[in-house]
């Protein structure tokens, strides 16, 4: 983890962004000596963001009307 003061991070921002998107280095940034703001980079697998959502989403041709059993047990 590397921390830097706000006052440094300006005029530098682009190359910290840089190094904690390359890096995967946790940035900190202090406001008068306290922590104030943390950079992190995202993480994901490699389907993307969206790859853990895949197959949890059910669609439902009449949302208003109550569920049968095996629509209920698909959702636990």
């Amino acid at each position: 983890m590397k921390r830097i003061a706000k006052s440094s991070f300006k005029p530098r921002a682009f190359e910290y962004l840089r190094m904690v998107e390359e890096q995967g280095e946790l940035l900190v940034i202090t406001d008068h000596g306290r922590d104030a703001v943390q950079i992190q980079p995202i993480r994901t697998d490699e389907h993307g963001a969206s790859g853990s959502l895949e197959g949890a989403i059910l669609t439902y041709d009449a949302p208003d009307q109550p569920l049968d059993q095996g629509d209920w047990d698909a959702l636990q």
